[in-house]
């Protein structure tokens, strides 16, 4: 229940690398997974929507563009709209300035976001309620 991740999305597997030191200007698309260890001035985009892709950004790497991902996990920083359709981790040093759309999110303490906030909600599910 608690403190458990989704299995497919910790065991994802990571088919390309941006490494260190590496400055990409254009769009990325990529399959399966991709670690940004870079900078990267464009979007980077999943080629297919599938609830198996997954994007990690380290703490040393940047993106200036749209992200567009089923599963993002973040601790660097995104200047550009974010749209995670599975899962958005934010850890400790991530920044985003840029509006977020994001069916789950999990953000540690000291992550940022410069923007706003929106929920994809699946067909047919009911938003929680608010507790009044």
């Amino acid at each position: 229940m608690f403190g458990k991740k989704n299995a497919s999305v910790t065991q994802a597997k990571i088919d390309s690398l941006i490494g260190a030191g590496t400055l990409i200007e254009g769009r990325v698309c990529f399959n399966g997974g991709l670690r940004i260890d870079g900078e990267v001035r464009g979007s980077v985009e999943a080629v297919t929507a599938a609830s198996s892709s997954m994007l990690v950004i380290s703490d040393q790497a940047s993106v200036e563009g749209g992200v567009s991902v089923a599963h993002l996990i973040l601790n660097g920083t995104i200047i550009g709209p974010v749209h995670a359709t599975g899962s958005l981790e934010m850890q400790s040093r991530a920044r985003i300035v840029g509006d977020v759309t994001y069916a789950a999110i999990e953000m540690h303490q000291g992550a940022v976001i410069d923007g706003r906030l929106v929920y994809l909600q699946e067909q047919g599910v009911e938003p929680n309620p608010s507790i009044e």
